[in-house]
């Protein structure tokens, strides 16, 4: 199973480019994602790539951020106004892999962006 992340263009860019190395989400998945693809919302609003998601880990914001704060693409005050549930997700980012062409969702059998995530299967080479 893949799912498809709604990610702002600065953090796509920066998994992109490797700088970033932990994507952060308040809701676990229920299905642990072979393939991550990244959804790059306004103004880009198409699929830009995807990455290979290595170790889920899941904690309380401050435990989080000692733990990936250093690889997290964002500052720590951003960080902390973003996050404020009791518990966290951390995916860790390996093997990305970026589109020569963005494509658009319905490539991947998809009608609208997901808000946060969103699964889906598909044989179709990209």
């Amino acid at each position: 199973m893949n799912v498809l992340l709604s990610i702002e263009p600065r953090f796509a860019e920066a998994i992109l480019s490797g700088t970033k190395k932990w994507e952060f989400r308040s809701k676990k998945f229920r299905i642990r994602p072979k393939k991550v693809y990244i959804y790059c919302t306004k103004p880009v609003q198409r699929v830009v790539g995807f990455f290979e998601a290595g170790k889920i880990i899941s904690g309380p914001p401050s435990e989080i951020w000692e733990i990936c704060g250093a690889e997290s693409g964002i500052s720590y005050d951003e960080f902390i106004c973003r996050f404020k549930h009791e518990k966290i997700y951390a995916i860790e980012i390996l093997k990305v892999r970026k589109f020569v062409s963005p494509i658009e969702l319905n490539k991947l059998g998809i009608s609208t962006p997901p808000q946060s995530f969103t699964y889906f299967d598909t044989e179709r080479k990209i």
